[in-house]
């Protein structure tokens, strides 16, 4: 990808505030560290943890105007609003910054829900934003010690930590979270506890 970085991080800069720049930093380097320690290419998340919160701040009435407009999955209207972001910035970076690779656009589109068959750059992407190191929720720990041994189990803790999360306040859980989360779930080998005989 022939991109000017420099003049991603001024576009991505200019969308947010101050502390959310600073997310958006740190999410770059937890980014670049899991990247190097899973062989994810480096350049690809670097450019996807820049960008992967370009339209968190806008308006929600410009967020509803680009899924309608661009026929993004028009459940998203019926859920919070903090899922739109994801979606709309993986339309937006491509509209207004030119960014066409798939996969970078796949990592920022999916960095909140996921989605089943994720690849190892939506993986990083979705990773980084959640255990980076200005993270202090309850379960990041945990996660964070996860994602040093196993990608696949970290997302799936994020994942079940998420859906509690919700479920305990009484919010709607987006079906596409679910869907992710059985598919981590068949593809990793799971350890039952056996029945207790009788």
């Amino acid at each position: 990808m022939k991109i000017n970085r420099e003049k991603l991080m001024e576009a991505a800069k200019r969308q947010m505030p101050s502390s959310r720049w600073e997310h958006t930093l740190r999410v770059m380097e937890t980014a670049a560290e899991l990247a190097r320690r899973t062989g994810a290419d480096p350049e690809k998340a670097d450019i996807a943890a820049i960008l992967h919160d370009y339209c968190k701040f806008w308006p929600e009435d410009k967020q509803r105007e680009w899924i309608l407009r661009h026929r993004l999955p028009q459940d998203l209207l019926q859920y919070n609003k903090e899922l739109w972001h994801a979606p709309v910035g993986a339309e937006a970076v491509r509209e207004e910054l030119g960014i066409d690779d798939e996969e970078v656009l796949n990592a920022i589109r999916s960095h909140t829900t996921g989605r089943p068959g994720m690849s190892l750059l939506e993986k990083v992407i979705f990773l980084a934003d959640y255990i980076e190191p200005g993270r202090s929720f309850s379960g990041v720990e945990e996660v964070r010690r996860l994602a040093r041994e196993d990608l696949d189990r970290a997302i799936l803790k994020a994942l079940d930590n998420t859906i509690v999360y919700l479920v305990e306040r009484g919010f709607k859980v987006y079906p596409l979270t679910i869907l992710t989360r059985n598919d981590f779930l068949d593809k990793i080998p799971q350890t039952l506890p056996k029945e207790e005989s009788h």
